[in-house]
C-alpha cells in the first residue's frame, strides 16, 4: 500500500505540473494583453512598458513559468514586481488579481468554504437518495417501486438544473415564503447559526443533488441487478444466509465499486465550483468567483481556480483507488 500511494502521488504531481503548464501557456495564447488589463482604460505606451517590467511580462515565457511554479511549490512563495516596487506573495502564490490586486489565493480561500458546504451537503443527499432508490428498484424489479424509481430518475436527468433551481427559489422563497431571502454575505457561514445556515443551503443542495441522484439511481439499479445474478450470490443463498446478509454484505458491497469511482470524481469536480447552482442562489463560492473572473478577463484568477479544481480531481482519483481495496476484497493494489 505504501509503494502504491507513493507511486500515485508522484503521478498526481506530474499531472498537476502538466495541467499548470497547459493552463499557463493557454493564458498567453489569449488575445488579451495582460498589461492593458492591469492598467485599465488610461493606458499609454509608458504605462504599458512599466506594467510589463513590473510583472515580468517582458521575460521569456519559460522564465515566467518558472517564477509562477516557484510561487506554487516553494514554501517561501515568490516576489512580484520590479526593483523598488516589490511585493511578497506568500505560498501558495497563484499571482495577483488584475482587477483589485488581491492575491488570488486569498480570494480562493475566502470562496472555498461556501463551495465545500454546498458540495458536501449535496453529495450526502444524492448518494443516499440515489443508492437507496436504486437498491429498491433492483430488489423490486418489474414492480411498482421499480417503475416509480426509474420514473423519478428519468425526471431528474431530463430536468435542467437551472430551471429546477429557479423553480425552487420562486416556490419556496418568493411564493410560499417558507424560507427567507438569504443574506448572501453571511448566511454561507455556519457561525450564523444552524437554522439560518440550513435555510441558506437546503434549496441549493436539492437543486445540485437532483441530477446526480437520478444518475446514481440508474447506476445502482443496473449494478445490483447484475450482481444479484452472480454465482457467488446463489452460493451464499444456498449456504443458508439470510437475505439481508446476502443483499447488503455480498451484493451491495460489490455493486458499490463503480459508484465509488464516479462519486469521488463528482465530488472532486464540484469542489472546483458548482457554477450554475452558485449563480442561481448567489452563493459566493468558487463557481461564482470563476464566472466573475471570466467576465472580467482576470486571467490569474482563472488559472488559480483551474489548478485548484485540478488538485481535488487528482486527489479524488487517489482516494477512489485506495477505497477499491476496502470495498471490494477482489481488488488488489499492485
Amino acid at each position: 500500500m505504501g509503494r502504491f500511494l507513493i507511486r500515485r502521488l508522484l503521478q498526481a504531481a506530474f499531472v498537476l505540473v502538466v495541467i499548470s503548464a497547459i493552463t499557463f501557456f493557454l493564458f498567453w495564447a489569449t488575445p488579451a494583453n495582460p498589461a492593458l488589463l492591469i492598467c485599465g482604460k488610461n493606458c499609454n505606451t509608458e504605462t504599458v512598458a512599466q506594467v510589463n517590467a513590473t510583472y515580468g511580462f517582458d521575460d521569456p515565457l519559460v522564465v515566467q513559468y518558472g517564477h509562477y511554479m516557484q510561487g506554487l511549490v516553494s514554501p517561501g512563495g515568490r516576489t512580484i514586481g520590479s526593483e523598488g516596487n516589490e511585493r511578497h506573495c506568500a505560498w501558495p502564490c497563484f499571482g495577483e488579481s488584475y482587477q483589485n490586486g488581491i492575491p488570488v489565493w486569498d480570494s480562493i480561500r475566502d470562496a472555498f468554504p461556501a463551495t465545500l458546504w454546498l458540495a458536501a451537503g449535496a453529495a450526502v443527499l444524492w448518494l443516499l437518495a440515489g443508492v437507496l432508490l436504486g437498491l429498491i428498484a433492483a430488489l423490486r424489479r418489474g414492480k411498482f417501486a421499480d417503475k416509480l424509481s426509474v420514473g423519478l430518475a428519468l425526471f431528474g436527468v431530463s430536468f435542467p438544473t437551472i430551471v429546477f433551481g429557479y423553480l425552487l427559489l420562486f416556490l419556496f422563497i418568493v411564493k410560499l415564503k417558507w424560507i427567507p431571502f438569504p443574506d448572501t454575505a453571511n448566511s454561507a457561514l455556519f457561525t450564523v447559526g444552524p437554522v439560518k445556515w440550513l435555510q441558506f443551503y437546503i434549496l441549493p443542495w436539492i437543486t445540485l443533488a437532483l441530477v446526480f441522484a437520478a444518475l446514481y439511481t440508474r447506476l445502482t439499479r443496473a449494478n445490483m441487478i447484475d450482481t444479484m445474478n452472480e454465482d457467488y450470490i446463489r452460493t451464499a443463498r444456498a449456504k443458508g444466509l439470510d437475505e439481508r446478509t446476502v443483499v447488503f454484505k455480498h451484493g451491495l458491497r460489490s455493486a458499490l465499486t463503480p459508484i465509488v469511482t464516479i462519486f469521488g470524481l463528482d465530488v472532486g469536480g464540484l469542489l472546483g465550483g458548482a457554477v450554475i447552482t452558485e449563480q442561481i442562489f448567489s452563493i459566493t463560492g468558487l463557481g461564482k468567483f470563476s464566472i466573475d473572473s471570466v467576465l472580467s478577463n482576470d486571467l490569474p484568477a482563472i488559472m488559480g481556480v483551474v489548478l485548484f479544481a485540478a488538485i481535488f480531481v487528482v486527489l479524488a482519483n487517489i482516494v477512489v483507488d485506495v477505497l477499491y481495496a476496502v470495498i471490494d476484497p477482489r481488488v488488489r493494489l499492485s
